[in-house]
């Protein structure tokens, strides 16, 4: 799963989170700076005393913080906060796809171990059929069955030889669709033979408590977006306030290379600033929207929670009920199988035409369809269970 490029885009995203959060990190602290500079001038005998060079040379060297905002009202911190709480919303959407690649993964790999086993039980049919319609055609041949026998038995087999066909290109696209998922080719031993030889996932408790989704990715990262939501309020609110920084150096400076750090070559600067805002219409703005931004992350907190209660409910009805479905769905497949079986008795002995075959094949076929189905429903429900409790204890 490593190659998977929904997962890589996820990670990277996480990656460019965390060096904005870095950034906004940053901003707390002063920015040294160094520059040097050399500068040659000639200037106007206007505007020179006699005497003095009509060219100039100075030399240059600064140390000190360029800018730096005091974060005395908190701003700063605010804007910090909301970016933590964002990188961490986007590390949970990365937790989130990856428990999302791994249960499409494994329904994949189910919906492909199911299909081979409707293509395995499409070529028994094949089989069956084949061989009555080889029988009846003798029987045909000597007087025995009539035509119309005959045709009834060609549509059975032609039938199992379009099933056989449909799923052996299920099979080849379900394969492929892992593949996809997987991002490189699966080998054939790690394929699933049929349905039922999956081994069956491991039973969630029944006590399990409803706190257990509170550590659903998409529900820890709506909280950090929450929560990032009031910090940056914070940070509009501090707008308000004045804003204090300040521009600093120490450095030398001469007008020859040799004297730049002689004793009296030293030079400073130092320049605060002030900004105190009287009135600002953006910043009332960014003030309501920042607000109107909580309630809207918090309603979206609200039904992200409420979705993933009903997910959970969805398939914990799924589990209540399926076995019970699987149960009735066999005794129903067995009963059909002997129908077939004393049907096509009768039909050997005479008593009953084919078309009481026919049927009852058609009957039993239609029945083992829909318990591989159901089966593919009752597996794949665990690996739906695991995903919409947020992928486990973590």
């Amino acid at each position: 799963m490593n190659n998977n490029r929904d997962l890589q885009i996820a990670a990277l995203n996480v990656e460019k989170a965390r060096a904005q959060y870095g950034i906004q990190r940053a901003e707390l602290l002063p920015a040294l700076d160094t520059s040097g500079a050399w500068s040659k001038q000639r200037r106007s005998d206007d505007l020179i005393d006699p005497g003095d060079p009509r060219t100039v040379e100075q030399y240059s060297v600064d140390l000190g913080i360029a800018s730096w905002e005091i974060d005395f009202f908190g701003r700063l911190r605010s804007l910090k906060d909301q970016a933590l709480e964002a990188y961490m919303a986007t590390e949970q959407a990365r937790r989130s796809t990856q428990i999302m690649l791994i249960s499409e993964v494994a329904r994949a790999y189910l919906t492909l171990a199911a299909d081979r086993e409707n293509l395995k039980l499409a070529r028994s049919t094949l089989e069956s059929q084949q061989t009555s319609y080889d029988l009846i055609l003798k029987s045909c041949q000597f007087g025995l069955s009539t035509e119309i026998d005959l045709r009834r038995a060609q549509t059975q087999v032609d039938a199992a030889q379009r099933d056989v066909h449909r799923y052996t290109q299920l099979e080849a696209q379900d394969q492929n669709a892992l593949n996809l998922l997987a991002g490189a080719p699966v080998p054939e031993e790690m394929l699933p033979a049929d349905l039922s030889s999956v081994a069956p996932a491991q039973e969630i408790s029944s006590g399990i408590s409803s706190e257990t989704l509170l550590n659903r990715p998409d529900i820890v990262a709506a909280e950090h977006r929450l929560k990032g939501a009031y910090a940056y309020i914070g940070a509009a609110r501090a707008a308000f306030f004045p804003r204090i920084s300040l521009t600093t150096s120490v450095g030398t400076a001469s007008d020859e290379l040799s004297g730049l750090f002689g004793s009296k070559a030293d030079t400073w600067n130092f320049a605060p600033q002030i900004v105190m805002p009287i009135f600002d219409a953006r910043i009332w703005a960014a003030l309501r929207i920042s607000k109107a931004d909580r309630k809207i992350v918090l309603k979206e907190y609200e039904k992200t929670i409420q979705a993933a209660f009903k997910e959970v409910a969805d398939a914990l009805a799924v589990r209540g009920t399926i076995d019970q479905q699987v149960a009735a769905q066999k005794a129903l497949v067995g009963a059909s199988s002997e129908t077939y079986r004393l049907s096509n008795k009768r039909y050997t002995l005479g008593i009953d035409d084919y078309l009481s075959v026919l049927d009852a094949h058609r009957s039993l076929y239609s029945q083992q369809q829909t318990l591989i189905s159901l089966q593919l429903t009752r597996v794949a429900n665990q690996v739906n269970l695991y995903a919409v409790l947020g992928g486990g204890d973590k």
